[in-house]
């Protein structure tokens, strides 16, 4: 019997919160994932400015909140690194024999949003050697090809799957679409919510925001 996919989820997690959790959830639904890996960057290539909890930090943040389920898993390596974080060196690092190998079926993790803006990410084309890109959108959402750049929707257009289940007989080279409830939380907002002085309680893990107040986090934009 062939492995079920490993779900790939990278991010600064600036802070983690539910939002996050809930796409990593509904993926492993989704996508039929064996587990999702969790990987915090250590020095966020893409950011103009440097995030505000530092990467250990972030790293602690997203171990707390995924702490109690089987089905995820973290990878510290971009933490531990001096080197900045950029998603197709961190792909060839799975890739090598000991870690995830050349044949397992890896399932890249991201939102409608940062997939629209795929085309201008370090090595973006190599991508697809590596993994297969999921996407989560609202539900009743389809990702239209007219609206991405042009190298992208041809990508788009080539590699398109509607079967989840296709993931799991290749290695790499599929993007395909899932369903994720919408909810309207982010790390940008959440950070707002803190430097102000406003609860942000129910948008991220009680555990997680915990930490946050124990380490004085967020306290200015």
């Amino acid at each position: 019997m062939l492995e079920k996919p490993l779900g790939l989820f990278g991010g600064t997690f600036d802070p983690v919160h539910c939002g996050h959790l809930r796409l990593a959830e509904e993926a492993a639904d989704a996508l039929g994932l064996a587990r999702v890996r969790w990987i915090p960057a250590g020095r966020p290539a893409l950011r103009t400015l440097p995030p505000q909890a530092s990467a250990q930090q972030r790293l602690a943040m997203v171990q707390l909140a995924v702490a109690g389920n089987r089905r995820f898993e973290i990878d510290a390596a971009e933490v531990e690194s001096d080197q900045p974080s950029f998603t197709v060196p961190t792909l060839e690092r799975l890739r090598q024999p000991g870690i995830c190998g050349p044949d397992r079926s890896l399932v890249l993790l991201t939102g409608a949003d940062a997939f629209a803006g795929m085309a201008g990410w370090h090595r973006w084309q190599m991508l697809f050697d590596l993994a297969h890109v999921a996407v989560a959108c609202r539900p009743g959402y389809s990702i239209q090809a007219d609206d991405l750049p042009p190298e992208l929707a041809a990508q788009y257009r080539q590699r398109f799957c509607d079967d989840p289940a296709a993931l799991v007989g290749a290695p790499a080279g599929y993007i395909v679409p899932f369903a994720m409830t919408p909810l309207g939380i982010s790390a940008t907002r959440l950070r707002e919510l803190l430097s102000n002085g406003s609860s942000p309680r129910y948008l991220l893990p009680d555990s997680v925001l915990d930490y946050i107040h124990h380490h004085s986090l967020y306290q200015e934009l």
